[in-house]
């Protein structure tokens, strides 16, 4: 969804990001350089910036008659004051509440004077009652209020844009979240009256940890600045750029061997609990279209049938010969304490490589297997760890992976040499060489056990059909969050299970 802008010399377009297009993402220093270079003549950005917030107010309230504007005191707060201003001129009733600081930057000095001479008035305290809310409290330099430090009255505004049931517009970010890392201040909104217009540039904390619940809806208006000015600290991945790879296109004078064998180490058959696990991941490499799938459950006892997936060839390591040094292995689900026998061997075969779960936590206990992994930098190598796995491998506390995933991603990505898929909530893709990327797919369906297991065999199967690391963890993370928003779509209110991702 696109809205043009009304002036007849302005062109630009706000644009409504969904998960069709993928967009640079830059940071809070980033956006800062692009910003000194699209700043002149001064004082245009922020009339350009207050302008769009009020269209799309408008747009996102159509009916409102009453709307509240809760303004900082830097430039967050500037863009307020020009968006009450276009507001009250088009004769909406505004209470704007002001956060004065001891000193207010030039612009948004200027852009107070201009509502003030418009007829806007600031009031001391929140309505009791509006339509519509604007936060432009804190925005890109505004730091984490619930750290300390915080005036009593930046803390009760908060807590009421939080705690409202009405549409809450967020000027550029939520105030309090970290545009860098997606740190969030501990007020929980509710998400499904969330809009946030990013100006100038996408920030990557609205897509990652609490960004998205956060940010809810995300609206962008680069303000007429050239993206490609500075470099992209990361990408939001989008459908246009995913790698294309779907059977049904392929040549019709095909066979089974085109598309890979994939083999799944994992399960104990001497725990029955443990087994399910890889016959997800296998079952998740059938569907996605390898050619053949093969299983090694490890223990004394292994699994040699699955009835409700026949197609599944079960092997033991020493039954495949030399055969499965070129497969494509995912290992790590299920297997507990009998993968660390294996993962020497199995780090040491020449095909792509999936490793989850279970082999994760062992290279995480035993230097020589993480050694290695970092030998295997010239072969197809991906992780797929969820913040409490990252942060054993990472030697540190869950918070501090949490607390910046994309530099967690980086951080296992460079020490491991490999490509990385640091699951959670915007899961963030870290491969060498190449600039970190952010799904934008999903929703808390996954939140279930298996679907981690579902993911690996997808990635396995994309691996076997010939697509690099990266295009492989690309592809595959976006069609494994793209199958539970289409479940939500299809089958509101029921719950996901790890199985019903299967053929998605």
């Amino acid at each position: 969804m696109r809205i043009p802008n009304s002036g007849r010399s302005d062109t630009r377009t706000m644009h409504r990001i969904d998960s069709q297009q993928t967009w640079p993402l830059h940071g809070v220093q980033a956006s800062r350089e692009l910003e000194a270079l699209t700043a002149a003549p001064p004082h245009t950005l922020m009339q350009k910036a207050g302008l769009s917030v009020a269209r799309l107010a408008r747009a996102l309230a159509p009916h409102a008659r009453h709307v509240w504007v809760a303004c900082g005191p830097g430039n967050n707060g500037g863009d307020g004051f020009e968006a009450a201003l276009h507001l009250k001129r088009q004769g909406l009733d505004l209470t704007l509440t002001w956060l004065s600081g001891q000193s207010q930057p030039s612009d948004a000095r200027a852009s107070r004077e201009r509502a003030l001479h418009a007829g806007v008035r600031i009031s001391d305290q929140p309505p009791g009652d509006f339509d519509l809310a604007i936060d432009a409290l804190l925005g890109l330099g505004g730091g984490r209020p619930n750290h300390g430090g915080a005036s009593p009255t930046l803390v009760d505004w908060l807590e009421r844009l939080s705690e409202t049931d009405r549409p809450v517009l967020a000027v550029d970010l939520p105030s309090g979240l970290d545009g860098d890392t997606g740190a969030g201040v501990r007020f929980s909104p509710r998400p499904r009256r969330r809009h946030t217009l990013s100006l100038l540039t996408l920030k990557p904390g609205l897509f990652t940890a609490q960004g998205r619940d956060q940010a809810g809806q995300v609206w962008f208006d680069d303000l007429g600045a050239d993206l490609q000015a500075v470099a992209a600290d990361a990408y939001l991945l989008g459908a246009d750029k995913l790698p294309s790879w779907d059977k049904a296109q392929a040549l019709h004078d095909s066979h089974k061997g085109r598309y890979g064998d994939v083999l799944v180490v994992g399960g104990q058959s001497q725990a029955p609990h443990m087994t399910g696990a890889a016959l997800l991941a296998a079952r998740a490499a059938l569907h996605a279209g390898a050619g053949r799938i093969f299983v090694c459950s490890l223990g004394p006892t292994p699994l040699k049938a699955d009835p409700v997936q026949p197609e599944l060839m079960f092997r033991e390591l020493t039954e495949l010969g030399p055969l499965h040094a070129r497969m494509t292995i995912v290992c790590g689900c299920g297997g507990g304490g009998a993968v660390t026998q294996v993962l020497p061997h199995i780090l040491g075969c020449e095909g792509p490589l999936v490793l989850d779960a279970d082999a994760l936590n062992a290279i995480a206990e035993q230097t020589q297997l993480r050694l290695e992994l970092q030998q295997r930098s010239t072969r197809p190598t991906l992780i797929t760890p969820h913040p409490l796995e990252a942060a054993r491998l990472l030697d540190c506390p869950v918070s501090e992976v949490q607390a910046d995933r994309i530099a967690a991603a980086r951080a296992l990505c460079e020490a491991l040499s490999c490509t990385v898929v640091l699951k959670g909530s915007g899961s963030v893709i870290a491969s060498p060489n190449v600039p970190p990327v952010i799904n934008p797919t999903g929703n808390a369906l996954l939140a279930t056990a298996g679907t981690g297991d579902v993911l690996a065999g997808l990635i396995g199967a994309a691996l076997a059909g010939g697509l690099t690391a990266h295009e492989a963890a690309c592809l595959s993370v976006f069609r494994h969050g793209r199958a539970a928003e289409i479940w939500a779509q299809l089958k509101p209110g029921q719950a996901l299970v790890a199985s019903d991702l299967l053929g998605h």
